[in-house]
């Protein structure tokens, strides 16, 4: 059932990200709090603001953003709005990919403009450190060993402490082996799309924190008197906050960060850590989704 106190994110448990970065499995991703195409500025700032602040009081210890999120509008908004920050809380960010408009990413992983990404996100977050940096794609044009052998390079500076990865494969993590020591992967995967699986399974059996970027998309899944709308109503929840009570449900290592620019949306999407989904109703929506 769910938990219908007040929601607070400490209730999905924990995970220890690097062996030192401990959070609450529940984050929030910092993607929405921008405009249209996550370029320029959100469409009601004061709500984005609100939003920040409101998931840090739900107990939501875990914020992805991104420089290219913006570009910089969510970085920035985040240091305006949560400094000085909690000592509990983790900030993730992302470079690597850069912004010509609206909806429209291009990898770069040149070693010079990667160092320039971390720079700049390092200001614009106002920290001296970064706690989780992930290359945000892998650029096909330039060898992995430069793009992040410029990041092991800020980190033995002391500018990043743990290195991520985002959209990556199984061999591609095996291939990073001997250039970084990689703590995360962000990929695509929820309970519609999951092929991301092996990737999953590969983090879990290495104790890698799983990122689950786009965690609440149900496709067909969610369509009206379905098995997940269904589920939903026995549970008195939302077919989101299913969704997201199966990826906790799914794997230990896994770190769901939905995103939102509304304050509501925010409470209903960290009550789903109150939701508990039965032993019979875990296999039924895997065994569904598959």
């Amino acid at each position: 059932m769910t938990d219908n106190k007040t929601p607070n994110a400490a209730a999905s448990g924990t995970f220890t990200i690097g062996g030192d970065l401990t959070v609450n499995r529940l984050g929030f991703g910092a993607m929405r709090i921008t405009g249209p195409g996550i370029w320029g500025d959100p469409k009601n700032p004061d709500e984005a603001r609100r939003v920040l602040r409101r998931a840090i009081e739900l107990g939501v210890n875990f914020i992805d953003t991104a420089d290219s999120y913006g570009p910089e509008v969510s970085e920035n908004l985040i240091a305006e709005t949560l400094r000085p920050y909690p000592s509990d809380l983790v900030i993730a960010t992302k470079g690597g990919l850069t912004r010509q408009g609206p909806d429209i990413w291009k990898p770069v992983g040149r070693p010079e403009y990667l160092q320039q990404c971390v720079e700049m996100s390092l200001r614009r977050l106002k920290v001296d450190k970064i706690d989780l940096y992930q290359l945000h794609r892998i650029d096909p044009r330039v060898p992995v060993e430069e793009t992040l052998g410029v990041l092991k390079e800020m980190q033995q500076a002391g500018k990043i402490r743990h290195i991520g990865l985002s959209e990556v494969s199984v061999a591609e993590i095996e291939h990073t082996k001997g250039i970084v020591d990689v703590v995360s992967v962000q990929n695509l995967y929820n309970l519609a799309n999951r092929k991301s699986e092996d990737v999953l399974n590969y983090c879990e059996k290495n104790n890698l924190g799983f990122i689950p970027w786009f965690p609440v998309a149900a496709g067909d899944l969610a369509r009206p008197g379905g098995p997940l709308d269904q589920a939903a109503q026995r549970h008195d929840a939302t077919v989101a906050q299913l969704a997201l009570a199966w990826l906790l449900r799914r794997s230990p290592v896994m770190l769901p960060i939905p995103g939102t620019s509304s304050v509501a949306h925010l409470e209903e999407n960290v009550a789903a850590a109150g939701v508990q989904l039965a032993d019979d109703e875990f296999a039924a929506l895997t065994q569904l989704a598959s």
